[in-house]
């Protein structure tokens, strides 16, 4: 028992409680929430790593000197965010948001010294009630605000990019891309290369990948 505590510092274990209490919920809200509606495999890895790695990274980071361990956190925080984009296109709203509800709940498990009910701790009741907060606002906004399927699309008629020919424009799309299509955005013009680039509103699931088939990155088209 010696040689064991040697090994693992004071409340190590209630810490993998609460990891894993943590864990569980991220998988939740990325899995039956994220990645129900989305699709993305890349944001699903990225949001899933990052939570244990946020995890373990504060909790050894409290585990220095009152002082230190605050400016620490603080420091970390901030190179974590600022590394955030992995210099590739700008990261969509919504996946910014579901990444920043998956971080604050890791910082917020770590950093509770205790699932005890003692002065230095937060209970792990209140750990939970956290969490189911945040799960049940994520449903609820999921269902008032429902996101609709879109794509970027590269259009070579560019003819009919003019409103008074908007539903010839709709019904060229929806025979070309073989669905319902609910509204149209236009974004750049390239008149040199008859090319124009559209935003495509239509029913059904996002596919979630089609953006990265483009050639074009997106954000030289953030208007669209």
């Amino acid at each position: 028992m010696s040689y064991m505590n040697e090994m693992f510092s004071t409340g190590f274990g209630e810490a993998i409680v609460r990891f894993f209490v943590c864990f569980f919920v991220n998988w939740i809200i990325v899995h039956f929430l994220y990645y129900k509606k989305s699709h993305r495999r890349d944001f699903y890895f990225t949001f899933m790593i990052i939570s244990v790695a946020i995890f373990f990274l504060v909790y050894l980071m409290m585990g220095m000197d009152r002082g230190k361990a605050t400016m620490g956190v603080g420091l970390g925080l901030f190179g974590i965010f600022s590394i955030m984009r992995y210099r590739t296109d700008t990261m969509p709203v919504r996946e910014m948001t579901y990444l920043f509800v998956v971080v604050c709940l890791s910082v917020v498990h770590s950093m509770a010294s205790s699932i005890g009910g003692d002065n230095n701790g937060t209970p792990l009741a209140e750990l939970v009630c956290i969490d189911f907060i945040s799960i049940a606002a994520i449903i609820t906004f999921e269902r008032m605000l429902k996101v609709e399927a879109s794509r970027l699309v590269q259009y070579d008629r560019i003819e009919l990019i003019k409103p008074e020919r908007r539903k010839e424009l709709i019904a060229d799309l929806e025979q070309r891309l073989g669905q319902k299509v609910i509204s149209v955005r236009v974004g750049a013009v390239d008149f040199l290369r008859d090319m124009a680039v559209l935003r495509v509103y239509y029913e059904g699931n996002d596919s979630g990948d089609v953006k990265n088939m483009l050639k074009i990155k997106n954000s030289q088209f953030g208007d669209v």
